[in-house]
């Protein structure tokens, strides 16, 4: 319930908030406002607590647990981290925009009384659709993943064949770039820079993005989210391709893989506070409109 005292975890990335300013700024706001304030950086793989000057340094898996709210200090890849650390137990996310477009970040460093707001439970919740991923070769699963953004399989300064199927219905073939299968949130990611559609958030879709493909009537697909999705590769005479989700490690992807993609049972929650629509924020990030 809004003005009741909450448990904070403020997920910070030190790249972007510099030794932890930001962090210290809006630890010392919401303490001072009766919260509890846990400090979990997206990066911090120890299972022990550390220290960072006074401020004590939390591994997320610890802290997330009972936490009212999530508070991304960085960029949208902050915000992608964060949400797959806590797929097992979702909490509300908000983010600081601290990156470059940060479509996901709705908040800006100096934007304070929004940060109370959230802290307070004063939001919206909006539930966001993830893709489960799995790569298959030899007939086993090698490689599983939950994304919220993307899924991208593309090659090495070089052009590949591909193949997307649809409940088993071959939906495209082409040779080009490479593919992205993308979530309605990863629609204004690199699914959008590839010429995809803007897709609200609160959408319940899979859409399938050729990149650079060499056939001008090859074009993106909005599908259906019950639609189970199958990339295949052609053949590509050893050429090097990769598949990356949301943007993590690159993971070979060989002549005769699969990537399969569905819907996952797994949802992020967001927590929307700025009164900005989906389109204010689209257009003021794109810089056409102020």
């Amino acid at each position: 319930m809004p003005n009741e005292k909450k448990r904070i975890v403020l997920c910070p990335n030190p790249e972007r908030d510099k030794g932890f300013k930001l962090t210290c700024d809006v630890r010392k706001l919401l303490t001072e406002a009766g919260h509890t304030v846990l400090v979990s950086p997206v990066s911090l793989s120890s299972e022990e607590p550390s220290f960072v000057g006074p401020v004590e340094l939390l591994p997320l898996s610890v802290s997330a647990g009972g936490a009212d709210l999530l508070i991304c200090l960085g960029g949208d890849g902050t915000i992608l981290k964060t949400a797959r650390a806590v797929l097992k137990q979702p909490v509300p996310i908000i983010g600081v925009n601290l990156g470059h477009k940060g479509f996901m970040a709705e908040l800006q460093p100096n934007e304070t009384e929004l940060i109370l707001a959230a802290a307070a439970g004063e939001y919206e919740p909006i539930s966001r659709m993830m893709l489960d991923v799995a790569l298959i070769r030899r007939g086993g699963v090698i490689y599983s993943d939950c994304a919220l953004n993307d899924a991208v399989i593309c090659g090495t300064a070089t052009t590949v064949n591909l193949t997307a199927y649809g409940d088993g219905s071959k939906i495209t073939e082409y040779s080009g770039d490479g593919i992205i299968i993308a979530t309605p949130t990863g629609s204004t990611a690199y699914s959008l820079s590839a010429g995809g559609s803007f897709v609200e958030p609160t959408a319940n879709n899979i859409l399938i993005t050729p990149i650079c493909a060499h056939l001008i009537t090859v074009r993106p697909f909005v599908l259906a989210p019950d639609r189970n999705v199958a990339v295949r590769a052609g053949v590509n005479e050893g050429k090097q391709i990769w598949l990356s989700v949301d943007g993590g490690a690159l993971i070979p992807f060989l002549d005769g893989d699969e990537l399969r993609v569905r819907m996952s049972r797994h949802r992020t929650i967001m927590a929307h506070v700025s009164g900005k629509s989906f389109y204010d924020i689209a257009f003021i990030k794109l810089g056409e409109r102020t």
